[in-house]
């Protein structure tokens, strides 16, 4: 499933837990309709989505950790499957798009912190830094937060990142996908964009 990758240079890839609403900031992103569903865990292969003109691609990386319905084995899979695109196709990637669930984050970071385990956020979000991948935290559901300063911080805490957020705002993006408020995903992805001497590919974001 995850062999058929378009012939595309450069990406930009979404990664995060399921039902964090990586599939609704896809279609923010791209205006393009992608499957979404009530259950976790819907998005099982990649959802590229390439433009005809420039040699560029986003892509939807299928969500992992718990899901209802759905054997520990084959979300072992899925998170491997996951790292191994990642990692195959590192030199490609612009820019990964970690989403996490703004209200949730926090709470499911903390509840698997111990001597043995790192969360699979915080693991993921070094080890798009170990492959050279520029991570960008799109924090969604912002909407539902009623201290956004102190989550933010908190969220920034938990990742490694000394607060206060503000001065990460190329990796930290606070946004709602749901209600189209994206402004603070598009500056930060231009930023790493601009960096890589990308400007051509503005147009998307």
């Amino acid at each position: 499933m995850f062999e058929q990758r378009p012939n595309r240079d450069s990406e930009i890839v979404l990664v995060g837990r399921s039902n964090v609403g990586k599939s609704t900031l896809m279609r923010e992103i791209t205006g393009h309709s992608v499957d979404t569903g009530q259950k976790p865990g819907v998005t099982r292969k990649p959802n590229h989505f390439d433009w005809a003109g420039p040699d560029f691609m986003v892509t939807d990386l299928p969500g992992f950790g718990f899901m209802n319905g759905v054997p520990e084995d084959v979300r072992e899979q899925i998170k491997t499957d996951v790292v191994r695109y990642v990692e195959a196709n590192a030199d490609k990637i612009l820019v990964g798009i970690l989403v996490l669930d703004g209200k949730a984050a926090v709470d499911i970071i903390d509840r698997h912190s111990g001597p043995d385990e790192i969360p699979h956020d915080v693991e993921l979000f070094h080890f798009l830094r170990d492959v050279d991948v520029e991570p960008v935290v799109a924090v969604n559901k912002m909407d539902k937060v009623d201290d956004e300063e102190e989550r933010l911080n908190d969220i920034c805490d938990r990742l490694g990142l000394y607060p206060p957020w503000q001065q990460w705002q190329e990796t930290i993006a606070p946004i709602s996908a749901k209600r189209g408020t994206v402004d603070a995903l598009d500056e930060a992805v231009r930023h790493h964009l601009h960096e890589a001497g990308r400007d051509d590919l503005f147009q998307f974001f």
